[in-house]
């Protein structure tokens, strides 16, 4: 009972030949299994370990009563989301990095559990409460988008979510590849939203297509800023503007919405032998993986730290060194070298040593002198981090940004401009997709109340 019951997978000789999902789930006898590590604890941590606060217990006595509708209900009045959480989320540093179970031995698989809930409920839609006669507008449709329009409609009230690209979902769409994340998951878990009334409207830059102020002038009464951090980091090092020189989102963009890995589509990518991916975060664990499918001869991680500081779960490090990605920590790019047609040949990079604590708690990487080398690769994926698209703020002089670009809210998720709340990556930074979410469920109930305190 000390070990959490084994997810199978499927088999990484296997999986780096297509875009199918890794981990395959939980079937009824896994799930009861593990259910039955729980120990029904009386005060719960994992319950305040979770951003949306899931009722974990619960759904998990649910399991055990072989009622998964129900423990799909218990999940449901906290997270409209449980398909994209159970298999997306970190838990490992949430909700069971605080299991009892956990002391002495391995935490409760509860995302594994969630997961399991999600895929084989029926989903009943919940009755919803009495409508308010109030409009309120969201801006993007990911994860904190989702959340906030979810609780806002189980409210009552009338949503209406705006998005950029031509896709619903946001960053569960074009940024977390198919072998991870499904997107006929994501999609179901919008349609959901869609039978509870709220509508979604694509191709809608909110700063351009429509300004919030002309919001309010259709009639919105609130709007919640869930925009994200979509503009990608670079490292300013020379080389970085020659072909085959990527951002991690236009990769995985092209990938994930373009569908470039496939040959029946029109927006291939070219013929990559060699790819170095640059990051050590999750992004850049599902660039190298996806780069892997593409056929490609070796894909190499560049770190500059070590795998103890590496900021991706170890899960996805794990079944990336399964799938043959070959990991360089401890370096770091120097420059990018180009051909005499402004191609990517080759890659410089130097050795790092650890030196003392910088202000994240990371050991500060330090260049070990004399230790430079080229790397010959023929692409780079640049995977260090996104800041907010400046279009908004820039289009709306009422919301202030710090300096980093993301807006500030009070303690209430109000941004500077009265009416207008925020909440995600967008007032973060880049974060995951858990802690977008519930942001996105604090700031709807924060606009309830606000809305309640408002003249009809």
């Amino acid at each position: 009972m000390n070990k959490k019951t084994v997810m199978k997978l499927q088999d990484a000789t296997q999986r780096i030949t297509n875009f199918d999902e890794v981990a395959l789930g939980y079937n009824d006898d896994e799930a009861l299994l593990e259910a039955a590590r729980c120990l029904s604890c009386r005060h719960a941590p994992c319950i305040k370990g979770c951003p949306v606060n899931i009722n974990i217990p619960a759904f998990i006595k649910q399991i055990l009563n072989h009622d998964i509708d129900n423990a799909y209900q218990v999940i449901a009045e906290a997270n409209l989301l449980p398909g994209v959480c159970g298999r997306v989320c970190p838990q490992e540093t949430q909700c069971e990095a605080v299991c009892v179970r956990g002391k002495k031995g391995e935490a409760v698989a509860i995302g594994r559990l969630e997961r399991y809930v999600s895929d084989h409920a029926s989903k009943k839609r919940q009755e919803i409460n009495s409508k308010i006669n109030k409009k309120v507008a969201i801006v993007g449709s990911g994860p904190a988008g989702l959340a906030c329009s979810g609780v806002l409609g189980n409210l009552g009230y009338d949503v209406d979510v705006f998005e950029s690209l031509h896709v619903t979902g946001g960053v569960l769409m074009y940024g977390i590849p198919e072998f991870r994340l499904p997107k006929a998951i994501v999609n179901e878990e919008i349609d959901n939203l869609k039978k509870m009334g709220i509508k979604f409207y694509p191709n809608m830059v909110i700063g351009k297509s429509l300004t919030i102020d002309e919001l309010f002038k259709e009639g919105y009464q609130a709007v919640f800023v869930g925009s994200g951090a979509g503009l990608p980091k670079f490292m300013g090092i020379p080389g970085e503007n020659l072909n085959g020189v990527f951002s991690a989102n236009e990769f995985l963009s092209r990938i994930n919405l373009m569908k470039a890995h496939l040959d029946s589509f029109d927006t291939p990518l070219k013929t990559m032998r060699k790819i170095a991916v640059v990051g050590g975060g999750n992004v850049a664990m599902d660039a190298a993986r996806c780069a892997k499918r593409l056929n490609s001869e070796e894909v190499y991680i560049i770190y500059r730290r070590s795998f103890s500081e590496m900021p991706a779960r170890l899960e996805e490090v794990e079944h990336a060194k399964e799938e043959g990605i070959n990991f360089l920590i401890l370096t770091n790019p120097l420059q990018i070298i180009g051909d005499d047609k402004a191609y990517v040949k080759a890659i410089e990079c130097v050795e790092m040593i650890l030196g003392e604590p910088d202000a994240s708690g990371r050991r500060s990487p330090i260049i070990k002198p004399g230790s430079n080398f080229l790397l010959e690769v023929d692409a780079v994926i640049m995977a260090l981090g996104n800041y907010p698209n400046p279009l908004l703020a820039a289009a709306t002089p009422q919301l202030k940004t710090d300096r980093r670009g993301c807006l500030i809210v009070d303690s209430q998720n109000m941004t500077t401009y009265p009416g207008v709340f925020a909440g995600g990556d967008i007032v973060t930074g880049a974060a995951t997709v858990i802690l977008a979410m519930g942001a996105g469920k604090q700031a709807a109930l924060n606009i309830h109340q606000y809305l309640q305190t408002q003249k009809a």
